[in-house]
């Protein structure tokens, strides 16, 4: 090889070897991009949870805190050769549950890697305390102090919601959100409000050593991350009351919501059976027996359970005949004892005087008076057709808020059933029904449902005299909006000058006084101006179902109640009187009937399946 051939070749290497070296220097000594990246193979983060926020009520109470948990984790690709027996004493187990514990990891220890479990939760402070003492005997077992909720005040399970360990299908809904063992709100508020009330995971980094051990803090911990509490939750919901509310539909089925109707406000939301609280922190524990019980006690029956609303709708087809002008106060229609109609049918009614005008109708709740009304506003001739009129009757219901989801925070509401004359047209064929085929939606029965949810929110509106705010049970607070739908009013179709006309009558109902015909007179409380309307809404499962609104006072009314008891009977029974100590609880702080008081209490519905007579 000539001298100019191997010039150039020495020239090349020497080239290269400099450009190899000065990347080398690049890489080891400039850019830590490399040297961070197998450094990261190395690091371990040790989780730190953020405190949940408090749910609090609207006077300041806490409804939902926290207190302290332990746990006991176990890395098992850390785990060393251990004593059982004195391990297993420690912690207060059994050998023979800490050998089936590791025999599971092992059995996965591929998908685990250098995943820390929890092997025991929630366990007493004196063991953890003793654990810690001797926990660097046993490496790749360690502790973990976390929050869990804590219910001071027994404020409804099914109101608050409970938090659980997110499993694979929460994770999927939630993609990037949640990993294996963080905690979410499953149902009621903590699911509503998930959001602010989680916070934000900080974390630890420590580094490992060649034999997997954790041996010191990366970076002297200036990496860490610091969790980030979650925002306190302030409700509308007065304890006081849903408190009183739970006693009293103790051994009972259904609900009680309350609302202020100046506000849209839910005070109170009982749904009975429910879960109690003290079941909630360790929901896992209990989930099976309360999943069992044959009364259903997560189901929240405020808002996920459609009845028949009875006579209670009757002021809603009494407003909208007086909009539509086929019906005004002083009409008269008689009553022998029901509605007569076709070759001998019959639509039964109580027995009371006749004929009546709509205030002493609505006061002694005929059955006839409406049966007249509803069949005025299907006939009425400015419609082409019964199935045009049974639509204009349903928008006017829909603007009420029955039919459809009203909007509130609340989860899993259902929306109800109007029915529309298309479906009349596909049930009996177009043509083929009039408007004595539909005539037991004139009291609130046939194919019409509601929540109880949807009859207080009807209360309220008839209370504001025509409109109403969506109920809503999160106020806004420091670092939490709601939306602006919640400060907005939502008019019905029916003028509000028509308003104050049912609401005499359900003054009457209320203070008439026994012997006078009111179907409400339990309800009365001097002073209070309560106005309510009785509803016996027939049940093909059991007894009727005993339903009851009303609110107070008459003038500037501050809380609007429904109560809904399944297999109750007749409304003024059960439901009638919950309803008006509720109200007579919050206007007052306390009540006087202490009799009434008792007997609702103590008043036992379970397992009731036949009729009253």
């Amino acid at each position: 090889m000539d001298n100019g051939r191997r010039t150039r070749l020495l020239f090349g290497l020497g080239v290269a070897a400099a450009i190899l070296l000065g990347k080398i220097f690049y890489i080891q000594l400039i850019d830590g991009h490399y040297k961070e990246e197998a450094l990261r193979n190395t690091m371990v983060y040790d989780v730190i949870y953020p405190t949940r926020g408090v749910i609090y009520d609207r006077n300041g109470k806490i409804l939902v805190g926290n207190k302290v948990a332990y746990d006991i984790m176990v890395t098992p690709k850390e785990v060393e050769a251990f004593d059982t027996l004195t391990l297993a004493q420690v912690l207060d187990v059994t050998p023979e549950f800490l050998r089936s514990k590791m025999d599971e990891y092992h059995r996965n220890i591929r998908s685990i890697g250098h995943q820390s479990r929890v092997m025991l939760r929630q366990v007493p402070a004196e063991t953890y305390m003793r654990f810690d003492e001797v926990k660097y005997r046993y490496p790749g077992f360690r502790g973990q102090v976390r929050s869990i909720r804590d219910y001071p005040i027994n404020a409804g399970g099914n109101l608050l919601g409970y938090v659980s360990e997110v499993d694979q299908a929460f994770m999927d809904r939630h993609p990037g959100e949640y990993k294996r063992g963080d905690y979410a709100g499953k149902t009621g508020i903590e699911a509503a409000r998930e959001a602010d009330l989680r916070g934000e995971k900080g974390y630890h980094i420590y580094l490992r050593n060649a034999k997997n051990q954790v041996e010191q803090p990366y970076k002297d911990g200036e990496e860490d991350v610091e969790a980030v509490p979650g925002h306190d939750i302030v409700t509308t919901i007065d304890a006081d009351l849903q408190q009183f509310g739970q006693e009293l539909m103790q051994n009972k089925v259904g609900s009680i919501v309350a609302i202020e109707p100046a506000t849209g406000e839910i005070l109170a939301l009982v749904s009975s059976p429910g879960i109690d609280v003290t079941q909630l922190a360790d929901i896992g524990k209990h989930y099976k027996e309360i999943a069992q019980n044959p009364y259903k006690p997560m189901y929240n029956r405020a808002v996920q359970a459609s009845y028949p609303p009875g006579s209670v709708f009757k002021l809603a087809n009494g407003l909208i005949g007086l909009e539509e002008g086929v019906l005004k106060p002083e009409y008269q229609y008689p009553c022998n004892h029901g509605y007569h109609f076709g070759a001998g049918h019959k639509l039964g009614c109580h027995g009371h005087p006749s004929p009546l005008d709509m205030e002493t109708s609505i006061m002694m709740s005929c059955n006839a008076y409406y049966c007249y009304v509803y069949r005025n506003i299907l006939d009425n001739k400015k419609y082409k057709g019964i199935d045009e009129a049974m639509d204009a009757w349903r928008e006017y219901a829909l603007s009420f808020g029955f039919g459809r989801k009203l909007g509130t925070d609340f989860p899993s509401e259902l929306g109800g059933n109007i029915p529309s004359g298309s479906f009349y047209n596909r049930r009996y064929g177009k043509g083929h029904w009039n408007s004595i085929t539909v005539i037991s939606n004139s009291i609130g029965q046939g194919e019409i449902l509601i929540t109880p949810m949807h009859l207080a929110n009807f209360c309220a509106t008839v209370a504001n005299r025509g409109h109403y705010i969506i109920p809503h049970m999160i106020k806004a607070s420091e670092g939490v909006e709601i939306d602006p739908k919640y400060y907005e009013r939502q008019y019905t179709l029916v003028d509000t000058t028509q308003f104050p006309k049912v609401i005499q009558g359900m003054w009457r109902a209320v203070n008439s006084g026994p012997g006078m015909g009111g179907t409400a007179w339990v309800a009365a409380v001097p002073g209070l101006d309560i106005c309510g309307k009785t509803g016996t809404a027939q049940n093909p499962r059991g007894a009727d179902n005993s339903v009851f609104i009303c609110f107070a006072p008459k003038d500037h009314p501050k809380i609007a109640v429904a109560a809904y008891v399944e297999n109750g009977g007749f409304g003024a029974t059960w439901a009638c009187p919950l309803a008006s100590l509720m109200v007579e609880k919050y206007l007052t702080g306390d009540t006087q009937r202490k009799d009434l008081e008792r007997r609702m209490k103590e008043g036992n519905l379970m397992g009731r399946v036949k009729k009253d007579k």
